[in-house]
């Protein structure tokens, strides 16, 4: 009969307290009567159980009042048989937990236990569920019994606010003479006393063997790490007492095996159930060979992101040091490597990287500059990082060790620097590698002298012979390129002058040449002295590197301070070779560039800009010297992209506001004005509009596009803001506190022009909104450079004011009309530039123009204000993407011709693409002749009027990647007719813009793109094509390549590097996920008929042969995410996650695959997962140390994913993939996550998880369901003591 619920009331509490006392009386009646009587009346009252109310009452009967707060002292008030009586129940229902339905009675339990126990205080828990004191619950069990034990054995026990053991002079605890004395005096109590201690003891041991404990325990560790570490303090100090009593030594026996328990909780591993077939395939085969890392294949990411950052076309925001920072830690992890082989993989990575630059072919691109910054300075910096960041992370968090099968070794500062410094040493046996290019020959013969000198000087001072040093006899004189490794390491830090005497460091005939005739004087010796800057001291100091931060500090201060003459000289040194090749202290050399850019006060005094026209000519050195290809290259590796930026805004908007004075036009001191400005503003123009690829430009950061010139200063203003925070922790940092906060609405020139410039992109000229004066000025304009067709009316109907004419007149200098220039700021110049291009192409058209004629007054236009090319850059790329201009003939009469070298680019273009298994479409333009969009032939014959001066470089970098991006905008012909006309101008340039002219055809191309992929995987997996020649060396080297081209008449290039140097120009670039998860399934089930050629198929074949399979489709994953991340960034990334991977789940397979069995199926699910995972790792790291906006990120895209796993887990999504592809994709997408990146499951829903776990536990993977519980943050710790629970309770139905 169904009773209606009561809640406990005094009535209800009186009778239960009668029935109790009535029991007392009764004496010896049995328990279980009492209990079954008490039941039944409870029932009959409607009163819900378990109750709270019940338990309280029956606490306070039991236990006297005065005990009722301190629950564990009940056994020294006079009641020992409270507390043994406590122990056996404990034993028997510690793990009888059961969910209860009715929310009520679990929220007054909650409040009950957490009333007494405090645990939402202690463990810092607001929103308790019944399953975390469940779990916190028996944690304080453990953690009180030990307590209790000690106790009892006489010890005084003191504990801190997180219960951690608190020294009380030289010892944890003191021996409590009076406790034991006092229970001597009753031996009863005394007898007690001794059994409940032995049974606490044989209580823990049962407790701690069961799995349950092990699971409830592994969540405490991963979640509370601090106080589980109180637990294994208290088995540290247990484990160092010295027993003395004979009644105290019989339960050594129970103590080592409840130790051996409780640290077992440490060691765990994320194996799937071997029963299942999942399990028996990826977990079968041996441990060790997943665990050996192949340097030529698990490293490739090192490899692909270090060559794809030389892309000349690209200047990247990130600090490499940051991302390569970021990858050590994350590529340590994934590889489950020692540190030594990570830091081992790294330098070969970029030793490859300069070594590709042997041969490389001659153009406007980085050279070798910018590949040993990344050797000798960005490498040595992200491992300093690494190190501090390690250092940081193991002071701030308990030291609870880990061991697991992705635990390769213990991580600790020391045991990392121990693996650098053997990694170096080591990198001795890789000779073919060490050899120095050229350019650094005398550098590394330096280094070599230097230890060989040291070692020298020592020996002497011992009074020791040379004999006991391990010199190489057979190493030749000179040094290479793992001296410069050291010293650049020895620089930071890294290691000391003890490395000089590894054996064969330095050679015998360096050794003989140690004792010789000293080096000739260094001439930053001299100017240390303080000698002054005479031209051939200045020139001696701007190619020779300082050696020191002292040396710098000097230059920088009389950049600063000196004389007229000195600040330039001082600047245009330090932009020299200190800083492209002052590898030891280059990232101070890049502050105190950064520092001179910045270092005028920014804003005008009195409407005047004089502190900043004082500093031009300093500045202007800066400018130039910081504008050559590799130096922009270098600043970006290192970083200080957004701080540069923000730096030239006052500039530009300084010069371009000045007007020069009219009576020194035409002399030196005349375009100084617009010289300075030029070089501030083309820089500018280089690091905002081509730092990113244009699929970037949609991505938001903070509601700002990422790209644009805003997104570049919002981050450098998060720089100013949180700078003193990084700078305590890491000095190598830019130090900020000098800059300002800066925004472009702060410069109204500057603005107003970046406003222009977007409306040019989205209009005509004709929907520009303009001031009265633009006509006018570019009326002026066109008097300069066209001053006959002026008359002849080319603005006619832009002068219809009266006055135009007038007020023209008085702008220009009078004289000769051919140096007649007009004297205006260039603000105004470049503002009226659109409508003084529009103008000149529609004479062009109509005849009133002749093509040369315009070549020669754009080429007048651009050495009157050299800024005027980023205008003519922008207003011809759009009109040449808007395609209303007719075409013209390159013949050579009306345009230049190509025709002479043309078929020979085309022919060598042809080549290089079918080199790498690209068929080629016909580009050829046959007889037809050669045709491009009007304003496409104007900026191709300008930029070939311009010579090949070291002075004009800042042009020709701008102006070769615009030339790129409007061939984009031409039909497919357009890139080799540009290339050709280049080449003929050119010779010695003809290697590289055939391999540039290659790039174009994978903009539009979908089919190339996806032919250029499969050559990837093929060059370097040996996989699709056996027989191809890429597969002939198939490694890191068969991918990028040993060198940049291939020697022989055509300049060949590796699949690996064109598709680096073209993936960030493809338009349809989603296309490249489509196309990697392909090609992984592809793989995938190519593996799985290698496996069924050379063994059995069924399931328990060969164990090696399944670890190889394995091993191959992780290298196959790996490439496919270093491919996927350099392509389309992070937008790409999370493309994967939102949409391809879904899609890929959700669809079937229409191709009938040849291997159709289980192991293809698995290998499959197995490779799509390490994908995903390894991307999102690549941009996210695995840990917790991001920005608070990636992290956010981050947490929505992975909650993204893993909804959509939990609602296919709940059925509620049908999937047309194969159930074991979805089997395995799901267990090792949880697997991964919870082994190599458990901080990403910290921030997903409970419920995400919840479904998740269930679903897994219906797969019989409960392991794998609790790991992913217990990753899942203290909010999860209820769900877990949920589903351990329920799992248990399912195993023990029949």
């Amino acid at each position: 009969m169904e009773h209606s619920r009561t809640e406990w009331n005094e009535h209800v509490n009186e009778s239960v307290l009668r029935r109790f006392h009535q029991w007392q009386q009764r004496g010896n009646e049995s328990p279980t009567a009492w209990v079954t009587e008490l039941i039944e009346y409870l029932n009959s009252a409607g009163v819900e159980l378990p109750s709270s109310e019940l338990v309280e009452l029956l606490v306070s009967q039991i236990c006297p009042e005065n005990g009722k707060d301190h629950p564990s002292l009940w056994k020294f008030l006079h009641q020992p048989r409270g507390y043994a009586l406590f122990l056996p129940l404990l034993d028997q229902y510690a793990f009888n937990f059961k969910p209860i339905a009715s929310f009520s009675c679990n929220n007054k339990i909650i409040k009950s236990i957490d009333s007494v126990l405090h645990f939402s205080e202690t463990f810092k828990i607001h929103d308790l569920e019944l399953g975390h004191v469940f779990v916190l619950f028996f944690f304080n069990i453990i953690t009180a019994l030990i307590d209790s034990t000690l106790n009892d054995w006489g010890f005084q026990v003191t504990f801190n606010e997180i219960s951690c053991l608190v020294p009380t002079t030289d010892q944890y605890m003191e021996l409590d003479h009076n406790v034991t004395q006092k229970f001597k005096r009753g031996d009863y109590h005394e007898q007690i006393r001794k059994r409940s201690a032995i049974t606490a003891l044989e209580v823990l041991e049962r407790l701690s063997e069961s799995r349950k404990a092990t699971i409830l325990l592994q969540s405490v560790l991963f979640n509370m790490p601090e106080n589980f570490n109180c637990l294994v303090q208290r088995l540290q100090f247990i484990e160092s007492l010295e027993l003395a009593s004979s009644e105290l030594k019989l339960v050594n026996q129970v103590l080592r095996k409840v130790s051996a328990k409780l640290r077992g909780v440490s060691h765990f591993d994320y194996s799937l159930n071997k029963h299942q077939v999942v399990g028996m395939i990826l977990d079968g085969g041996s441990c060790k060979t997943l665990l050996k890392c192949n340097y030529k294949s698990c490293w490739v990411p090192f490899d692909i992101y270090m060559e794809h950052a030389m892309d000349s076309r690209q200047i990247f925001i990130k600090s490499a040091i940051d991302v390569l920072t970021e990858g050590i830690k994350t590529y340590q992890i994934f590889n489950q490597a020692s540190w030594h082989d990570t830091f081992l993989a790294l330098w070969l990575s970029a030793l490859r990287l300069v070594q590709r630059e042997r041969d490389p072919p001659e153009g406007p691109i980085p050279h070798l500059e910018a590949r040993l910054c990344m050797l000798l300075s960005i490498v040595p910096l992200a491992i300093v990082n690494v190190l501090r960041d390690d250092s940081e992370h193991n002071s701030s968090t308990a030291p609870v060790l880990l061991k697991s099968e992705y635990k390769y070794e213990t991580t600790s500062n020391g045991s990392m620097k121990l693996g650098l410094v053997s990694s170096v040493q080591v990198l001795g046996h890789f000779s073919g590698l060490l050899c120095p290019p050229a350019l650094v020959v005398d550098a590394a013969n330096q280094a070599a002298r230097k230890a060989a000198s040291f070692i020298y000087n020592s020996m002497n001072e011992k009074g020791e012979s040379f004999t006991n040093v391990h010199a190489n006899a057979n190493t030749k004189t000179g040094g290479n390129l793992r001296h410069l490794i050291v010293e650049a390491c020895i620089a930071r830090n890294l290691m000391d002058t003890s490395v000089y005497f590894w054996p064969g460091f330095v050679s015998t005939s360096v050794m003989s040449l140690s004792d010789s005739s000293p080096l000739e004087k260094s001439p930053w010796l001299t100017f240390m002295e303080g000698t002054p800057l005479t031209n051939s001291l200045i020139n001696a100091l701007t190619v020779t590197p300082a050696s020191s931060l002292a040396e710098i500090e000097k230059l920088y201060y009389i950049a600063l301070n000196g004389s007229e003459v000195e600040r330039p000289a001082a600047a245009k040194i330090l932009c020299g070779a200190s800083l492209s090749r002052g590898w030891y202290i280059q990232e101070h050399v890049v502050q105190y560039v950064v520092k001179l850019l910045a270092s005028p006060e920014p804003h005008c005094q009195s409407g005047t800009w004089s502190l900043l026209v004082d500093n031009m000519s300093m500045l202007s050195a800066v400018l130039r010297g910081a504008s050559c290809v590799d130096t922009v290259h270098i600043l970006s590796l290192h970083g200080v992209v957004p701080t540069v930026a923000a730096s030239l805004l006052p500039l530009c908007e300084a010069f371009g506001s000045i007007t020069p004075t009219p009576n020194s036009t035409g002399d030196e001191s005349s375009t100084s004005v617009y010289m300075a400005f030029s070089l501030a503003f083309i820089f500018l123009i280089r690091l905002w509009k081509f730092c990113r690829p244009p699929l970037d430009q949609c991505i938001t950061e903070r509601g700002i596009a990422v790209g644009g010139l805003e997104y570049l200063l919002s981050l450098h203003n998060n720089c100013v803001m949180s700078s003193q925070d990084k700078l305590n922790s890491n000095q190598n940092l830019l130090d900020f506190s000098s800059f300002k906060h800066v925004y472009i609405d702060s410069f109204p020139k500057l603005r107003a022009l970046y406003c222009q410039y977007k409306s040019c992109v989205a209009s005509t000229v004709s929907g520009i909104s303009t001031g009265n004066s633009i006509p006018q000025t570019a009326t002026v304009i066109l008097s300069m450079i066209y001053q006959k067709m002026t008359k002849g009316g080319i603005l006619s109907s832009n002068s219809s004011s009266p006055t135009s004419s007038n007020t023209c007149s008085s702008l220009i200098k009078s004289g000769d009309d051919a140096l007649q220039r007009p004297v205006l700021p260039a603000w105004e110049i470049l503002e009226a530039l659109p409508f003084v291009l529009e103008a000149i192409l529609t004479a062009c058209v109509h005849g009133r123009l002749s093509s040369r004629d315009l070549t020669t007054g754009l080429r007048d236009l651009v050495d009157f204000l050299p800024a005027s090319i980023a205008a003519i850059i922008d207003y011809f790329s759009s009109e040449v993407t808007r395609g209303v201009w007719k075409l013209v003939p390159m013949n050579g009469t009306d345009w230049p011709s190509p025709a002479a070298v043309l078929p020979s680019v085309e022919s060598e273009i042809k080549a290089i693409l079918t080199h790498v298994g690209v068929a080629v479409p016909n580009c050829s333009s046959g007889d037809s002749p050669v045709m491009l969009p009007l304003p496409m032939a104007a900026l191709v014959s300008l930029s070939i009027t311009f010579k090949l001066d070291k002075s004009l470089e800042y042009i020709h970098a701008i102006t070769g990647a615009a030339l790129e991006n409007c061939a984009a905008g031409c039909p497919w012909p357009s890139m080799p007719v540009i290339g050709s006309l280049w080449a003929q101008k050119v010779r010695r340039w003809h290697n590289f813009i055939v391999v540039s002219g290659s790039r174009s055809v994978f903009r539009h191309n979908n089919e190339s793109v996806a032919q250029l992929v499969r050559s990837c995987f093929t060059s370097f997996l040996g996989i699709f094509s056996p027989t191809s020649k890429l597969t002939a060396e198939c490694s890191v080297n068969g991918l990028l390549g040993s060198s940049i081209t291939a020697p022989g008449p055509c300049p060949f290039v590796a699949p690996g590097f064109l598709f680096l140097r073209s993936c960030r120009n493809i338009n349809n670039v989603q296309f490249l996920n489509d196309v990697i998860v392909g090609l992984v399934t592809e793989y995938s089930n190519e593996l799985a008929g290698r496996m069924a050629s050379s063994v059995s198929s069924r399931v328990k074949s060969n164990g090696a042969s399944i670890s190889l399979a394995t091993q191959s489709a992780k290298e196959m994953a790996t490439l496919g995410a270093s491919l996927l991340c350099a392509a389309g960034g992070i937008q790409l990334v999370q493309e994967l996650y939102k949409e391809t991977i879904p899609t890929w789940l959700l669809s079937s397979r229409d191709v009938k695959l040849k291997n159709d069995n289980v192991v293809s199926y698995v290998l499959e699910g197995y490779g799509i997962a390490y994908l995903l995972i390894l991307s999102g790792s690549i941009f996210w790291g695995v840990g917790t140390n991001l920005q608070m906006s990636k992290l956010s990120r981050r947490n929505r895209i992975i909650g993204v994913h893993l909804d959509f796993l939990a609602e296919v887990m709940e059925r509620k999504i049908s999937l047309r993939c194969n159930p074991i592809t979805w089997k395995t994709y799901v267990c090792c997408v949880v697997r991964l996550m919870v082994s190599l990146a458990p901080a990403w499951l910290q921030e997903v829903k409970v419920d995400t998880l919840r479904k998740l776990a269930r679903g897994l536990s219906r797969w019989n993977e409960h392991e794998l369901a609790h790991f992913l519980l217990q990753r899942g943050g203290t909010s999860a710790m209820g769900a877990l003591a949920e589903l351990v629970n329920v799992s248990e309770f399912e195993q023990k139905k029949p």
